[in-house]
């Protein structure tokens, strides 16, 4: 049975940082995508980051590749998202969702992640 168990989140005023952890079991860790999504109330679940099985990275827009950044630990099979300089706008549940390598492709489509955490909530204080 595949777990993602996501922690890390909470509230931090505008500026602040926060590193969010997403620990996978019951897959082989370092055959599968690992992404990052995000939802803000009364909003569509979006695309974050993504990373693959050797560390190659993408980001849905550049404004966020400056300030968050993914990464994984294949041994501790743990995806990471560490959030600088966080806004207002950053304010959403964070999910950590996987999908195996073959959807490489598209990668950062969310129909290809099979499998999801339950979220984490961050909030951003003004």
């Amino acid at each position: 049975q595949v777990q993602l168990v996501e922690s890390g989140g909470g509230l931090v005023q505008t500026g602040g940082s926060l590193r969010l952890s997403c620990a996978a079991s019951g897959l082989t860790f370092s055959d599968y995508i690992m992404c990052w999504f995000r939802q803000a109330p009364g909003k569509e679940r979006e695309f974050v980051a993504a990373i693959k099985w050797d560390g190659d990275s993408i980001y849905s827009a550049d404004s966020l590749k400056g300030r968050l950044t993914i990464s994984r630990d294949n041994a501790k099979k743990t995806v990471y998202l560490q959030m600088n300089s966080l806004k207002p706008e950053d304010t959403a549940v964070y999910y950590c969702a996987a999908t195996s390598r073959q959807y490489a492709s598209r990668w950062t489509a969310k129909l290809v992640y099979n499998y999801w955490g339950q979220g984490t909530q961050v909030t951003v204080s003004s």
